[in-house]
């Protein structure tokens, strides 16, 4: 009982409730796969004072700034900062945007504590412009600390870590913005049935998926939280977003089959976390969390950076204390049925569509570029109403009245580097689709399949860079690459079969290829056929052979610029 996890800021009672100190109370092993291991089978988690040391332990490996506060710091400014209030009425600093701090198990003293850290982190960091994760980062330290001092100390190690490759805590209203509109791109890819569901009952599923990291640093309750976090310090990041899917897989499959509506669907996920301990255990949780196959961290860095220029494009930097934002404006909010017109599919149909596409781009409005009825049944003039817009949309109505389509990542404009013959170029987050009679998505094969690949080393300049798979050379601007379901460049694929995402000649377009193609349009946009390709491993998205009834191909306008 007298382990540096019980001190006077912890209510003991709560704290032997809520994890019982059974565990071992020590730690021999050094290497990184066997700790993310132990950390994974939860080794030092039921042992207080072993947890304590391990967080020390963890804590001091991370590199960090030449300058970063320590706890004699702490013990030098915290009288000043603080001064005669009581610590129950110090103010939260403005960057935890009106967070509440969690108890967990901390008694008042502790509570108060928090407020005092935090105040004191903020004298440091200066920089810090949003971070509503720390008080719940700081809130658990506390528990394995033995003062004030060391909490500070650990929370400012945490915040100044300088190692590139691993992200630890969003500290900037753009960063943490990016960081909910990539956990949307994933909840996209991994998550269908959840995002199908958020999507059919929430009017914008963006102040959904926005309140994940709430999810995480607040909701979870103390013993789910400390399994998550002794993860979180040994492998990074991308933990927090498994984690935050394998919570909404668990949702989805507890409340799929009953009523929810859009207007308190947050407040029910934010209570199902509340109450997770009913559905499932920490065990669980982790278990399903890391069965989820995700690309590496390298990539879903690429897809963050992707996401953070394209809020900067925008101008979405900093918060602002007069609006909320809902300038972003995601799924139901994109689409305005009073400007939307469509020979092809109706209001809700591209609405649908529209959650299926990229965040960055579904902060745009569906712009539409070519009509087959308006411009003519041509492939060239297709070619030239499309070119300088990147995405685009292609819609496609048979005869027959089915409709299908593909969103396509890439200009058509890059065909003419293959100096007239037909080449296949694009990315991986080019994907098919059939929306009538049946609504099915068909992904790039490889998001479904990673086995069939290993991620290759990404160049760092132009000066090292080699011609890709589609005759492109790779950008020393890692942000330029868009997203990690990137040019196949960077996967070694056991055939190019994989890679034929989008190709267009004179006399035909065609999205997807090897043992088929997905689709395939003649230059008059007259006929068409579908099957199955290695690139989607789709089914026929319609009738095999079919005569087009009409094309439209769409572009995604910025909402400034209208």
């Amino acid at each position: 009982m007298d382990s540096p996890g019980y001190n006077c800021f912890v209510d003991r009672g709560k704290m032997e409730a809520a994890i019982q100190d059974l565990g071992p109370k020590e730690l021999s092993c050094t290497e990184l796969q066997e700790l993310k291991q132990l950390a994974r089978q939860g080794y030092w988690a039921q042992s207080h004072a072993l947890r304590g040391k391990v967080y020390q332990r963890l804590i001091r490996d991370i590199p960090c700034r030449t300058v970063t506060p320590d706890a004699s710091v702490y013990s030098d400014i915290v009288g000043k900062i603080v001064g005669k209030h009581s610590s129950s009425s110090l103010p939260l600093p403005e960057f935890v945007d009106n967070t509440q701090v969690p108890s967990y198990c901390l008694n008042a003293r502790g509570e108060g504590a928090v407020r005092k850290i935090l105040l004191c982190i903020a004298n440091q960091f200066p920089d810090i412009s949003f971070c509503p994760a720390l008080p719940a980062v700081v809130a658990l330290l506390l528990h394995y600390s033995i003062d004030e001092a060391e909490c500070f100390e650990k929370a400012c190690r945490i915040l100044a870590c300088n190692d590139p490759s691993k992200k630890l805590i969003d500290q900037s209203f753009l960063a943490f913005e990016s960081s909910c509109m990539t956990f949307g791109d994933l909840v996209n890819k991994y998550c269908q049935a959840a995002h199908k569901l958020m999507v059919a009952v929430s009017e914008d599923v963006l102040q959904v998926y926005s309140d994940w990291q709430r999810w995480l640093f607040g909701e979870l309750p103390l013993n789910y939280f400390a399994r998550v976090f002794d993860v979180f310090l040994v492998e990074g990041y991308k933990v927090l977003y498994r984690v935050a899917l394998a919570i909404l897989k668990f949702f989805h499959k507890v409340r799929a089959g009953q009523p929810l509506e859009s207007d308190s669907v947050k407040q029910d996920i934010r209570m199902f976390v509340k109450e997770i301990a009913k559905t499932v255990s920490p065990e669980k949780l982790l278990e399903k969390a890391f069965a989820i196959r995700l690309f590496s961290r390298k990539e879903i860095q690429l897809l963050q950076m992707a996401n953070e220029k394209a809020l900067k494009q925008k101008g979405i930097t900093v918060k602002q204390k007069s609006v909320s934002l809902s300038k972003r404006q995601f799924v139901h909010l994109a689409v305005h049925a009073e400007n939307f017109r469509s020979e092809i599919v109706s209001v809700k149909e591209m609405r649908d569509i529209w959650s299926w596409v990229p965040e960055r781009f579904a902060l745009c409005q569906p712009l539409l570029l070519f009509s087959s009825l308006q411009h003519g049944y041509s492939l060239t003039r297709f070619y030239f109403q499309c070119e300088g817009h990147e995405p685009t949309l292609l819609l496609l109505k048979t005869t027959q009245k089915e409709v299908c389509g593909a969103y396509l990542s890439t200009d058509w404009s890059e065909r003419n580097k293959f100096g007239g013959k037909l080449g296949f170029f694009g990315t991986g987050e080019c994907f098919v689709f059939r929306l009538q009679p049946e609504v099915q998505r068909y992904e790039w094969v490889v998001i479904k399949h990673p086995e069939l690949t290993k991620p290759t080393a990404f160049m760092s300049s132009e000066s090292t860079a080699t011609p890709s798979t589609f005759g492109h050379s790779i950008s020393s601007d890692p942000a330029d690459r868009l997203s990690p379901f990137l040019a196949a460049r960077h996967f070694n694929l056991p055939s190019k079969t994989e890679s034929m995402f989008m190709a267009g000649g004179n006399d035909c377009l065609i999205i997807g290829g090897g043992g088929g193609q997905a689709l395939y349009i003649d230059g008059d946009l007259n006929r068409g056929r579908t099957g199955h390709c290695d690139t989607f491993n789709n089914q026929p998205l319609c009738s095999e052979n079919f005569l087009i009834a009409a094309v439209e191909a769409w572009g995604f306008q910025d909402p400034d610029t209208q």
